[in-house]
């Protein structure tokens, strides 16, 4: 069984597990990884951004986003398939249905901060805002039940997903870990 160490309040958290090995998976900004139970995916730097898990508890099999923008028409360029919810969410269902993921599956959202709201018009939704809709949207078109979240506020946070354990640690500079 892994379990949660932390060796320093400021240092990344440390899961360890007796005998197995973790593999860590960085997933960059626009992109999404997907890990079966000894993986450890990462995602650092969620501002606006939303960082947006799936697991399926039975065969723990795990994936994480990195979504940048709410919608694929704010993109000058070819998104890349984890740029936006809704292509985000589907890609990784597909990969996670490749590697064995049936029956429920369980979604869970960190980010979408207001990183900038004093600059914003009066009456204006921030980015942030509008990218934890769009996930939120991509979740509920795919079925996925969402049962945990840690958004908004105007701090950024990074998400620390271990796959075989089904938990989520997620890190800001603001105040303690919260688990998902």
């Amino acid at each position: 069984m892994l379990r949660w160490s932390e060796k320093r309040r400021d240092a990344a958290p440390h899961f360890a597990s007796g005998d197995c090995a973790m593999i860590q998976r960085m997933v960059p900004i626009a992109q999404f990884a997907v890990g079966t139970a000894d993986t450890l995916l990462v995602t650092i730097g969620l501002g606006s951004c939303v960082g947006i898990a799936l697991l399926a508890p039975r065969q723990r099999i795990g994936a994480l986003a990195h979504v940048l923008l709410p919608h694929a028409a704010l993109s000058t360029q070819h998104p890349l398939l984890g740029k936006v919810p809704s292509s985000a969410v589907p890609a990784m269902l597909d990969v996670m249905r490749g590697l064995g993921a049936v029956g429920e599956i369980e979604g869970r959202l960190v980010g979408g901060a207001s990183m900038f709201a004093p600059l914003l018009s009066a009456g204006a939704v921030s980015l942030g805002t509008r990218n934890v809709n769009a996930a939120r949207a991509a979740c509920v078109a795919s079925n996925i039940p969402i049962v945990g979240e840690a958004v908004g506020g105007d701090f950024g946070r990074s998400v620390y997903f271990d796959v075989g354990a089904g938990r989520i640690v997620v890190r800001s500079v603001r105040g303690d870990d919260v688990f998902l």
